[in-house]
């Protein structure tokens, strides 16, 4: 478990440019203090252990703001970024090297039983306030757009956004999953949109630069008296 732990710290000095050391990141981070607390719960948990999971995992909600059900299976260099509102369910599973944002919830659709909470496979970024629900599989090396809502299985290598989430975008194998030099899909989005309208008010601007000698000349043929 201690090990686990040093691969959390780890990964918030490698993907948070604010951080300065691993002793600042383990006394200051609320993200990894749920972290930390959530690795104790889930090893209790699995000893069967009734009730006192549950306690520390309330009492790591109270502290840090961020809900993980203690029966949730985490890999290793696990990063929660500003954390606040962050709600991981008790069937959702997350791979190794996953980052979450503040508002992140890893839920389900409904009451049922079972397997109802997602999956996330390795190297996965999801955005501040996204929803991934129900028992659906997330693939590798997938971003996920902030606010998006993800309701249907994602394949590897993709980015998705939206309300439903749509995958936008698939990378090759090799493409790097960098979330600090990757640029933001909607981002992307909103920059197209400006370049139109750019290109838009360019040729209303020339229209109306091509129509004014014939302006003018018609007002200059309305001007002249009759002979």
């Amino acid at each position: 478990m201690f090990r686990t732990i040093k691969s959390d710290i780890q990964a918030a000095r490698e993907r948070d440019p604010a951080a300065r050391s691993s002793l600042e990141i383990l006394l200051t981070y609320s993200g990894v203090h749920a972290v930390i607390l959530h690795r104790l719960a889930h090893a209790i948990c699995r000893k069967h252990i009734p009730l006192l999971p549950r306690i520390i995992s309330h009492l790591s909600r109270f502290v840090t703001g961020i809900e993980i059900h203690p029966a949730a299976v985490i890999g290793q260099g696990f990063f929660i970024d500003h954390g606040m509102g962050v709600v991981v369910g008790e069937t959702a599973e997350i791979g190794d090297h996953v980052t979450l944002y503040q508002g992140v919830t890893l839920g389900g659709t409904g009451n049922e039983r079972g397997k109802r909470h997602p999956t996330l496979g390795n190297h996965v970024i999801v955005g501040a306030g996204a929803k991934v629900l129900g028992g659906i599989v997330v693939g590798h090396h997938v971003r996920i757009g902030a606010n998006a809502v993800v309701l249907k299985t994602i394949p590897d290598h993709s980015t998705v956004v939206g309300i439903p989430g749509k995958v936008i975008h698939r990378r090759s194998e090799e493409g790097d999953l960098d979330h600090v030099k990757m640029r933001d899909p909607i981002a992307d989005q909103f920059e197209a949109l400006e370049i139109k309208i750019l290109a838009l008010k360019r040729e209303v601007h020339e229209k109306q630069g091509q129509n004014k000698p014939s302006q003018k000349l018609e007002q200059t043929s309305g001007d002249k008296e009759p002979d």
